[in-house]
């Protein structure tokens, strides 16, 4: 049974999904003290570290030919990117509406699929994006009436570049890439921008002691387990099926969040939170059979 469980695509992106919202907790944590970039730095340096030693005891390889080390950087660079603002969004928003925002990835990844292939789309699923992203207009209204609005498109965008990230890693998981390699060239290429970024910044770093060192470790570690558990999802399972999964990190952040923080959002976010979930379940369930492949 337990073999079976792990075969399963489905098994790992819940298992993504539970420790992405604890990674979010971490974050709203962390972002009182530490700035977005150490955040994501102590976030990506832990993978980093714990796959190169994997790497070095069991004496894998980590060269790729120059057509695979391309798809590892564009997937790399998306990814960082879409963490600094998914982070930002996190520190700035209510935990929900930031996961959210991040979380429409999968309708952006429907609408790169399309073109990829450059195929015309069903009905049911310009149906779908047009009323996910009614959800999102819902969901970012109350926020640029505010001065949060910045944060909300900043999370717009993360989910938008997760998307092309996502993307990558199916192809990735197609040739033949094995996700700890994925995983580890993402995080070297994101601790290196982060650590630029910290350089770069106004503000003194902050020091590690008793007071902080939980957050930054049970950071690392959460999004570690949760980036290995979605990459092998992703590779193994159809992309655009195991995507509708990822709206479960919606949940546990709705549930951490009341536990914690107590926080309440309005009516209308709750709507336009189920909108964008089922929207995104409904593009990633009407995918053109056979002919929507993402082999290059």
């Amino acid at each position: 049974m337990l073999q079976r469980l792990k075969q399963s695509s489905s098994f790992w992106m819940i298992l993504a999904c539970f420790c992405f919202g604890i990674m979010g907790v971490f974050v709203k944590l962390g972002s009182v003290q530490f700035s977005i970039s150490e955040l994501v730095f102590y976030r990506c340096i832990a993978g980093f570290v714990g796959i190169l030693f994997v790497v070095m005891l069991q004496g894998n390889t980590l060269k790729v030919s120059l057509p695979m080390l391309k798809l590892h950087m564009s997937r790399c660079v998306a990814g960082f990117v879409a963490l600094l603002f998914y982070f930002y969004a996190i520190a700035h928003l209510a935990l929900p509406t930031a996961v959210t925002l991040s979380y429409t990835s999968p309708l952006f990844l429907t609408l790169i699929t399309i073109f990829y292939l450059k195929q015309k789309p069903q009905g049911g699923q310009i149906l779908a994006i047009m009323i996910g992203f009614v959800g999102v207009v819902l969901l970012l209204k109350p926020t640029f009436e505010s001065a949060q609005w910045q944060a909300g498109l900043l999370g717009l965008l993360s989910g938008l570049l997760s998307g092309v990230a996502y993307f990558n890693v199916n192809k990735l998981g197609q040739a033949g890439e094995p996700a700890w390699r994925t995983v580890f060239y993402f995080s070297l290429v994101s601790s290196l921008g982060a650590a630029v970024l910290m350089g770069l910044q106004d503000e003194p770093l902050t020091m590690l002691d008793s007071r902080n060192i939980w957050i930054v470790l049970g950071l690392g570690v959460s999004a570690t387990v949760a980036q290995l558990a979605m990459t092998r999802a992703y590779s193994r399972g159809k992309t655009l099926a195991v995507a509708s999964l990822a709206y479960l990190t919606v949940l546990f952040a709705t549930l951490f969040a009341v536990l914690l923080w107590d926080e309440q959002l309005h009516l209308s976010s709750y709507i336009a939170m189920a909108l964008i979930a089922a929207c995104g379940i409904l593009s990633s369930a009407l995918k053109m059979n056979k002919s929507v492949s993402l082999s290059p």
